[in-house]
């Protein structure tokens, strides 16, 4: 069944009226084809929607332009000077990295990208893209990760870039290069948006022009002239995260985001869709989620061809021919296009009869003709309701030449010999600017002269669309005041005799902030449908959840206290179920400081499982982003989730955390080391501006929530403190180190060992063993390279050197976490983990299978003192039997059921 033969379940009142449509349409098929019957069709349903009948759009059109010729607006700008302008942009993108690979073989950089976008910039950079002022947040460019080489050569136009840093292209190390790519982090004056980590630049975008949207809603910012422009590949459309949200888009009307793929027809290693068309694909992918599509596949010298086309035979063969034609024909040459493409029919034959095989060969395609790129960005701009794609044909490589241009391999071509340089020169017509290049020359760069027409004319244009783009311009157009220290209060008091979790801890912490007259309009709670396992849910009513069209209905719950209110001036964004969404929406918030000039505190809260594992790229690309905010890993711990098992208990995602440099990542067992951490990190974040961001664990266990002791500020943030001395007058010594809920066991052993054994146990707390282990690398490295001085003492060193006896670390994480530290370590370094897969059991089950448990802790603590010669290894014997231990079980990490 046709899945439009639906409609036809509807009664038909006038079977008479159906036959005579019915024949109308067979007879124009039968006289003039089937092009025209789908014209009439399309001019019908278009003419029945402005009526009012409501015909669902094709998902497909035919393979030509969306805009025909006579709607094109006129080209605003000196044709001659941007050409001469374009050329020389992209002679400098291929010297540079050319000259690169000439002084560092296998240096890299990518040639045919940029070569098949240049047009697709140069029309934005001349027309559209508004810079960054103090009064305007203008537009945000995510700029196509292997076409950075084409933005350096504009930008040196500028003069914002000199010859050293063209040469320098791929070298950073000496501190005057230029990134591979688009790195806020290593150019924080000049990128904005990392987008090469394929896929992420494309979903950061829509949440990005989401988060304009949720600013100017709230009143915190007037965002309405801001618009998001997203450069990505064909290629790049595989990646899940390219397309996983492109629905949110259409849905949230986001008008103010367009996006622009260079349809080259290539991957890294061949056609993106050889036996398909991958624009019709997409045209059909967008059309269907509710985008505005514009095609731009054909260049200006096709309209005359197009429109001798009354047979519509032309459009025949352009739709029925697959992409893996199309590439063969640009690889080849004019005869070969007029035998193999027009050739078959001689009615397509009699079309170009009057060309000559250069014409043919010179037929553009449409990603490479401004003025039909500037028709497609300007309607693109002038669309409302829902965002907008531009599907623009190109050729990976175009004007490299025959060597390079549609090859399969062009992705891989790093080097053009001197002689394929001064081809290039020849094509781009520069001979009057640039010398020929003799066998040991090396390209050098083109610069206008100042006062030029050439040169006036570029930073005219910019001069008047707002300044450079692209530049990161960190500006404070909105004041953020730090909250008041009373607002930490309840976390720093404990919770009495009420047992509580430091994820419920959190929650009220949380509505504190966000009440704070001088701070709370800058919290931006995120949350990936999970608010009422986090206790959030009492945060609707107060803070609503940000809908860009309010509340529509009446929630069936509406007469609760805690019902689910929506609002458009929401301050929670609820995600769904969407890890990678919901990170994407704290990029944005955690951006907005430097894109838009007004900070805003991102808390993104989240199921610890489902977080770093899921999306570590997107977190790695907001510390390339310089994004700040907070990371609240809630249910965490492999044994604190009782009941969930192998995929939803984390005990690995402290490891991950520590790969990350600009992460500061945190495990607190109590309210008040969590308090302290965030009051910590709003100071260094939003107090002194440095561009990190925390990873902090929480944990759904009860327990409770001691007071905060004084002057244990420093250790919390440094990493460890002492939280209880060792009981006096006993025998034995032995320090233990907990994490997280961890410390319910070295307080149950701490206990057990005085009463039992004799042993007097020193509890430390390890909020954070990445922060210990960072600092005591920079000791030793300061100790290595200064070999006459006096050695330095790493703080885990000269804090352990304080304690006694054997060290027992205990975490609820993989062992990996604490032995973080343990070569550090003044003795005996002894770890409990829970490396291995999760069950589903009881919390105390758990503990005794991964062996963390008090027990567990215990045997440890004693076994460290038979090995340290204190104490017999009998008394070990006894205690596996009191604590029922089985000391030939197999390891848990290797336990499969």
């Amino acid at each position: 069944m046709n899945p439009d033969d639906y409609i036809l379940q509807i009664p038909d009142h006038d079977p008479q009226e159906t036959r005579e449509w019915m024949e109308s349409i067979e007879a124009v098929v039968d006289h003039h084809g089937t092009g025209r019957g789908l014209y009439l069709l399309a001019a019908a349903a278009r003419r029945a929607r402005q009526l009012g009948v409501e015909i669902p759009h094709l998902t497909g059109t035919p393979y030509i332009n969306t805009i025909p010729p006579q709607e094109e607006p006129d080209f605003p700008g000196d044709e001659d000077v941007e050409r001469l302008i374009r050329r020389a942009i992209r002679w400098n993108a291929a010297a540079m990295v050319v000259n690169a690979n000439q002084e560092a073989h296998g240096i890299g950089g990518h040639l045919s990208s940029f070569a098949s976008s240049a047009a697709m910039y140069d029309v934005g950079l001349n027309h559209f893209f508004r810079g960054h002022t103090p009064e305007q947040p203008g537009d945000h460019i995510y700029v196509q990760g292997h076409a950075a080489p084409g933005l350096y050569a504009r930008a040196y136009l500028e003069g914002r870039l000199d010859d050293e840093q063209l040469d320098n292209f791929r070298f950073e190390t000496n501190g005057n290069g230029l990134s591979s790519y688009p790195h806020p982090r290593l150019m924080p004056d000049f990128w904005e948006y990392p987008t090469v980590s394929m896929g992420l630049g494309p979903i950061n975008s829509i949440y990005h022009a989401r988060f304009l949207r949720y600013l100017h809603n709230r009143g915190l910012d007037d965002t309405s002239n801001s618009r998001v422009w997203t450069f990505l590949g064909d290629g790049e459309t595989d990646e899940p995260e390219t397309l996983g949200a492109i629905t949110l888009a259409a849905r949230e009307k986001l008008d103010n985001l367009t996006w622009v793929i260079n349809c080259n027809l290539q991957r890294l290693d061949g056609p993106v869709r050889g036996n398909g068309k991958i624009i019709q694909e997409l045209e059909a992918i967008f059309r269907g989620a509710g985008w505005n599509v514009i095609k731009v596949i054909w260049g200006a010298n096709w309209d005359p061809l197009l429109a001798k086309d009354d047979e519509g035979v032309l459009v025949t063969k352009m739709n029925s021919s697959v992409d893996g034609e199309y590439q063969r024909y640009k690889a080849e040459d004019g005869a070969f296009v007029r035998e193999h493409f027009f050739g078959p029919d001689p009615r397509l034959g009699a079309l170009v009869e009057d060309m000559s095989d250069d014409e043919i060969w010179a037929l553009r395609r449409g990603g490479h003709d401004y003025q039909k790129l500037y028709a497609a960005f300007k309607r693109a701009t002038e669309t409302t309701g829902r965002p907008t794609v531009i599907l623009a044909k190109t050729i990976k490589g175009w004007t490299l030449g025959p060597d390079v241009e549609g090859r399969n391999a062009t992705h891989q071509i790093k080097e053009l010999t001197n002689k394929q340089m001064n081809d290039l020169r020849t094509r781009l017509s520069l001979e009057h600017l640039v010398p020929e290049l003799g066998p040991e020359d090396e390209p050098r760069y083109i610069r206008f002269p100042e006062g030029s027409r050439e040169q006036t004319y570029l930073m005219d244009r910019r001069r008047q669309l707002g300044g450079p783009v692209p530049r990161r311009l960190v500006r404070e157009r909105l004041p953020m005041n730090l909250p008041d220290d009373q607002v930490f209060d309840e976390v720093m008091a404990g919770s009495g005799n009420v047992q509580a979790s430091t994820t419920m801890a959190f929650t009220r912490l949380l509505r504190s902030l966000s009440r704070d007259e001088q701070f709370g309009e800058h919290v931006v709670p995120i949350v990936p449908d999970e608010a009422r396992t986090f206790g959030m849910d009492s945060l609707f009513r107060e803070l609503k959840i940000y809908a860009h069209e309010g509340q529509k209905y009446e929630p069936v719950d509406a007469k609760l206290l805690l019902s689910y209110v929506e609002g458009q001036d929401g301050q929670i964004l609820e995600e769904g179920i969407t890890e990678a969404g919901s990170l994407a929406s704290w990029i944005a918030a955690g951006t907005s400081y430097a894109h838009t000039g007004v900070p805003m505190v991102p808390f993104y809260i989240f199921y610890s499982m489902f977080g770093l594992q899921r999306v570590g790229d997107l977190v790695w690309a907001a510390g390339d982003s310089r994004a700040r905010g907070f990371l609240l890993a809630a249910t965490a711990g492999r044994t604190t989730l009782e009941g969930e098992g192998l995929q939803h208990q984390d005990g690995h995602s402290l490891v991950l955390a520590s790969t990350f440099p600009s992460l500061e990542a945190y495990d607190p067992a109590f309210a008040y080391e969590m308090g302290t951490i965030i009051r910590h990190g709003l100071d260094r974040m939003y107090g002194k501006g440095d561009d990190i961001s925390y990873y902090l664990t929480l944990y759904n266990e009860n327990y409770e929530q001691p007071r905060k002791p004084e002057g244990i500020n420093d250790g919390i943030i440094a990493g460890m403190y002492r939280f209880a001395e060792a009981p006096s007058e006993t025998r034995y010594r032995t320090t233990i180190l907990f994490s997280g809920t961890a410390q319910k066991a070295a307080r149950e052993a701490q206990q057990t060992l005085h009463d039992r054994y004799g042993v007097g146990a020193e509890l430390w707390s390890v909020t954070s063993y990445k922060k210990l282990r960072e600092e005591a690398l920079e000791v030793e490295r300061w100790n290595r390279l200064h070999p006459g001085q006096d050695r330095r003492s790493p703080l885990v060193s000269r804090l352990l050197s304080l304690t006694r006896g054997p060290i027992v670390a205990v975490t609820d994480y993989m062992h990996a976490v604490p032995d973080q530290i343990s070569r550090w370590a003044p003795r005996r370094f002894i770890t409990l983990g829970t490396d291995g897969y999760g069950r589903s059991d009881t919390r105390e089950a758990l503990r005794r299978f991964f062996e963390t448990d008090g027990a567990s802790v215990t045997v440890a603590a004693l076994s460290g003192l038979v090995e340290s010669g204190e104490m017999e290894a009998a008394l070990v014997d006894e205690a596996i039997r009191t604590f029922d231990l089985d000391p030939d079980a197999p390891a848990p990490w290797t336990r499969d059921a």
